[in-house]
């Protein structure tokens, strides 16, 4: 029998080789795919294979052990799966029961932010959560040298100091007035980045929802019927607001927004520092070099802004005392709002 019959046979048994078990499978491996198999000595043979054929047999030897690699990989599969079956499943036992997952606070309550919005006629506006100088700072009437700047602490992308992580959702807003015709009305949620020591009340990042309204003869009275009407609905309706003047550089006249404590009802807790108030946003009517920078015609148009923190919002509506509970991710504290809607 010379050289190529035997090679011939040897693809034959690996062919019709019956194997039922591991065992088998096992010693098949030794015989064709072990560091001593059968194939090196066939192969070692080559030296006596006429030069013209060293090719058709070099050939022949590699099918044989492809197809043996093949169905041991197959059959290897195929018991493990087995195995596995019949190791982990025990018919007899009850079915695992799934727990349901539930909307995270911080959702619920920006969703609840947003329906209110929209009925009012807001359209939602989402954009890049990394920006540039210009978007972010700038054309919100913060100039490179302004100290208003240093009300926010940045995160900056080394690779370009005009690059940041936007530090509020306002630079939406930019980017809207520069590509829309007014009347604008939007609102723009998302999450924004500041540089701050993470503590119960701060954190290095978190959420905000922030609303832009520019139209002909838009005024302060429209910008407060608004607000009254965004707390009654989230808080009650008989929630009142009290406005305190205040500063921000892309609006002026500013204010802070307090609303009567939703926990006490005004009489005084912990919660509302016995005040009976609790602040919830800042806003006012938009500065006019933020619409010209936006190339916005401030003769004809005018415009109100407002923004909030979802997470001081959430917090105070459900009493948490400390903002890290919202982005640990644990099932023990979410648990709780399942009921939430």
């Amino acid at each position: 029998m010379d050289i190529f019959e035997q090679t011939e046979n040897l693809q034959k048994e690996v062919q019709e080789t019956v194997i039922t078990d591991a065992e088998a499978l096992e010693k098949f491996r030794i015989r064709f795919l072990g560091s001593k198999n059968i194939l090196k000595d066939i192969f070692g043979e080559i030296k006596n294979v006429p030069n013209e054929r060293k090719k058709e047999f070099g050939q022949l030897v590699n099918k044989v052990k492809q197809t043996a690699e093949e169905k041991f990989a197959a059959l290897q599969e195929q018991f493990q799966q087995q195995n596995t079956t019949a190791e982990t499943i025990d018919l007899t036992l009850p079915g695992d029961v799934t727990n349901l997952g539930a909307r995270h606070p911080i959702q619920v309550v920006k969703n609840q932010i947003v329906d209110i919005f929209k009925r009012l006629g807001f359209a939602v506006q989402e954009d890049r959560e990394i920006e540039d100088d210009w978007h972010n700072f700038t054309a919100l009437n913060m100039p490179e040298d302004h100290p208003a700047r240093d009300m926010q602490d940045t995160f900056f992308i080394n690779v370009n100091p005009d690059i940041v992580l936007r530090t509020h959702t306002s630079s939406v807003q930019v980017r809207t007035m520069e590509n829309q015709k007014p009347p604008i009305r939007i609102l723009s949620p998302g999450r924004v980045y500041r540089n701050e020591t993470i503590s119960a009340r701060s954190h290095c990042f978190f959420h905000q929802v922030e609303g832009l309204y520019i139209d002909e003869n838009v005024s302060f009275a429209d910008l407060l019927q608004t607000l009254d009407f965004f707390v009654k609905e989230l808080f009650g309706k008989d929630t009142k607001i009290k406005l305190r003047p205040s500063y921000f550089p892309f609006t002026e006249p500013s204010a802070e927004v307090d609303v009567t404590c939703f926990i006490c009802g005004g009489s005084g807790c912990t919660v509302c520092k016995q005040s009976g108030w609790v602040e919830i946003l800042g806003c006012g009517m938009v500065d006019p070099k933020v619409l010209e920078n936006c190339q916005i015609d401030t003769k004809k148009y005018a415009g109100f802004a407002f923004g909030m923190g979802v997470e001081r919002i959430t917090m105070l509506k459900y009493q948490i005392k400390d903002i890290r509970l919202l982005s640990e991710n644990d099932t023990r504290f979410l648990e709780q709002f399942k009921s939430a809607r």
